[in-house]
């Protein structure tokens, strides 16, 4: 009976290691970045359904540009 061969498995090289934590870094950045606009969007739209909701009509102001 043979011994079993150990897997051919290398460990990851440095600049394996430092590209897979810059992928990392970059999908985190992205992920607060969205998480961010996503509240900051979600505010807004909870402060105009409280104006609409308390019987105003002007809650969405409608901008025209100077003549």
């Amino acid at each position: 009976m043979t011994p079993p061969h150990p897997p051919d498995d290398k460990p990851p090289t440095e600049e394996e290691r430092r590209r897979s934590n810059l992928i990392m870094l970059a999908v985190a950045v992205v992920v607060v970045v969205l998480g961010v606009y996503l509240v900051n969007w979600l505010i807004e739209q909870r402060k105009l359904q409280e104006c609409l909701e308390s019987g105003r009509h002007n809650c969405a102001p409608i901008t025209t540009p100077a003549r």
